[in-house]
């Protein structure tokens, strides 16, 4: 198998939105992380579902696929990033008011899962009473995207409630373990937070990996970085992302590059594909052989589900 990627469209904030999707297909990509932003698809401008259309029409003409992504910064207050969020103190409806209505424009446009996450605690609040918040706000949301049958990959953020691909499991647990909520990774994240390697958080998604965003990072630090800059091992991450037999979008998140866009999307490309190419080599060169034919005959005797 290979990799699809793809490329956000915050990072082509000074684009107009058709230009950033006919610049990223004609880059080769597969597909796009549509942020939810005033810049391109805002979600509170007039005409909502006659603009989705468009866009879906441009998507399809362009054969790309497309991700949505709902961390634009100041869509819901101009004074405050990221605020509301889902563990604000006050405003948390409002939070979940904009990723409805994310779900329903990724319904429209047949996008392949919804990304959110939680946001930051205010000091003085409680873990549980920030587990209380958390989950009553993804329930909303869970029911509004059962109802159109969309997928929910929730994220965790450097420096928010939750923040650990652990803590979106625990999610889970605490709201049954729904099938439509599964998990957001971005491998930069990884480096700058997690105690594991970007494998370790790969596998302990497993099957529940359902949104993946691509950048560089170094520890401690959450700056997204073109890569190459940072300490991100970029074939070992796509290698994982192989092992566990991921089909969905790998799309690159790199938000602060707009200023340069086009000519940071393809060496992002080049990157990610030499990437790839070594990936494949490595896992061909030592046991790729013996796992794809072991891997065959599982699914032959029905043993293991294609990908």
């Amino acid at each position: 198998m290979s990799l699809r990627f793809g490329y956000g469209t915050n990072g082509f904030g000074s684009h107009r939105l058709d230009d950033a999707l006919a610049v990223i297909a004609g880059l080769g990509y597969d597909g796009v992380a549509l942020t939810v932003d005033h810049p391109h698809m805002d979600p509170f401008a007039p005409n909502l579902s006659a603009r989705t259309i468009a866009v879906g029409q441009r998507l399809a003409e362009l054969d790309l696929a497309v991700v949505i992504e709902t961390g634009a910064r100041y869509v819901l207050d101009p004074w405050r990033k990221h605020e509301p969020n889902l563990v604000s103190d006050a405003g948390r409806e409002r939070r979940v008011d904009l990723l409805c209505r994310a779900v329903r424009i990724g319904a429209e446009l047949g996008a392949e899962a919804v990304s959110f996450w939680s946001g930051t605690l205010p000091g003085g609040v409680s873990a549980d009473e920030g587990w209380r918040r958390v989950t009553s706000g993804v329930a909303s949301v869970l029911e509004e995207a059962d109802k159109r049958g969309m997928i929910c990959a929730f994220e965790p953020e450097p420096g928010m409630f939750v923040d650990t691909v652990a803590g979106v499991l625990e999610l889970r647990k605490r709201l049954g373990d729904p099938e439509g909520l599964r998990v957001t990774l971005d491998v930069g994240h990884v480096v700058a937070n997690e105690a594991g390697t970007v494998a370790d958080c790969v596998h302990q998604a497993g099957d529940l990996l359902a949104n993946v965003q691509v950048d560089d990072m170094v520890e401690g630090v959450h700056e997204h970085l073109e890569f190459g800059e940072g300490e991100v091992d970029l074939p070992a991450a796509l290698g994982a992302l192989l092992d566990v037999g991921y089909g969905g979008l790998a799309a690159v998140e790199l938000p602060r590059h707009g200023h340069a866009a086009p000519v940071v999307a393809r060496r992002s490309l080049d990157a990610l594909r030499a990437a790839e190419a070594e990936a494949l080599a490595t896992r061909t060169g030592h046991d790729g052989g013996e796992r794809g034919r072991a891997r065959a005959v599982r699914q032959r005797d029905g043993e293991e589900e294609m990908p």
